[in-house]
């Protein structure tokens, strides 16, 4: 069954948003509609759909005049079975102790106790641990480890496969996990993902946006919170994270490009944190950022 895309952009994020819910009513109705922020400082937003079916060429450029955007660029896109072509392109990522692989390099997990292997399938959801953000958010999670620095409360927040919660229960045995992600099918995943890797009982997945949940609140602070999301929801949720989090506790944020860092960095500043390591890997940044005692560095 063939699938086509109708991409568009227009300046602004409220008009990009206003397009975008007029496109969810178009018929026929496209199976998915995306709002993107095109990250080189020109103010453009990028809106795209996917459609089964041909999508209503006087209808989209209807809806490009109405809403100012460029006229719709439409595709048929080849039928592709991705997550056969995700497990042939890529290989097992390491990153410190930690060994991210699918099922079908099971044969490459390497043996030894000071090994530690996550099993992640090729899903929907975000977090293979190929990408810059996951594999610098591990990376220095692995570095904290390897000081000796030991959290007894950890929350992954936006956790997609939750292979950063996973790395977190996998190697500490007694520390309370939760992972949430305010994307249902994403916690499906990461439901499936702690299941595969044993990890049942050991990590509560959460449907949440941000720290936003009864059980979230209840449970903090935290020592350790993961955040592998976005730009804006990064800098959005800087007052929530510096107050849940406990008195010399840890944020490792990602999902951000190395252009962007510093501002995420200031908005944690601000919120009364501190910037312990900043690591690029290619275009993209991990923060490390703690929380200080008052009056303390």
């Amino acid at each position: 069954m063939p699938t086509y895309s109708a991409l568009t952009t227009l300046p602004g994020e409220e008009a990009a948003q206003s397009l975008a819910a007029a496109m969810e009513r178009m018929t026929p109705e496209p199976t998915g509609v995306g709002v993107f922020e095109i990250e080189d400082g020109s103010g453009l937003w990028e809106v795209g759909g996917y459609f089964l079916e041909a999508p209503d060429g006087v209808m989209l450029e209807v809806l490009a005049t109405a809403f100012g955007a460029r006229p719709f660029a439409v595709s048929e896109l080849p039928e592709v079975d991705w997550v056969a072509h995700v497990r042939r392109e890529l290989s097992p990522v390491e990153a410190g102790r930690f060994f991210v692989y699918g099922s079908h390099d099971a044969d490459k997990v390497p043996q030894g106790a000071d090994r530690v292997p996550l099993q992640i399938e090729a899903t929907v959801a975000f977090g293979t641990g190929h990408h810059g953000t996951t594999l610098g958010c591990l990376k220095a999670f692995d570095r904290l480890l390897t000081e000796g620095w030991r959290p007894a409360k950890v929350v992954d927040i936006g956790c997609g496969t939750a292979v950063l919660a996973m790395a977190a229960a996998a190697t500490l045995p007694d520390a309370l996990v939760i992972a949430s992600d305010i994307d249902r099918v994403a916690v499906d995943v990461a439901e499936a993902n702690v299941a595969i890797n044993g990890l049942q009982g050991r990590i509560e997945c959460l449907e949440a946006a941000g720290l936003d949940h009864a059980r979230i609140k209840a449970a903090g602070p935290y020592d350790l919170v993961f955040a592998n999301i976005l730009k804006g929801p990064l800098i959005e949720l800087a007052p929530a994270i510096a107050t849940h989090l406990a008195t010399g506790g840890r944020a490792i944020l990602s999902g951000l490009l190395s252009v962007q860092a510093d501002s995420v960095t200031s908005a944690y500043v601000g919120s009364g944190m501190v910037l312990n390591n900043r690591d690029d890997i290619g275009e993209w940044s991990t923060l490390v950022l703690q929380k200080p005692a008052v009056g303390g560095q």
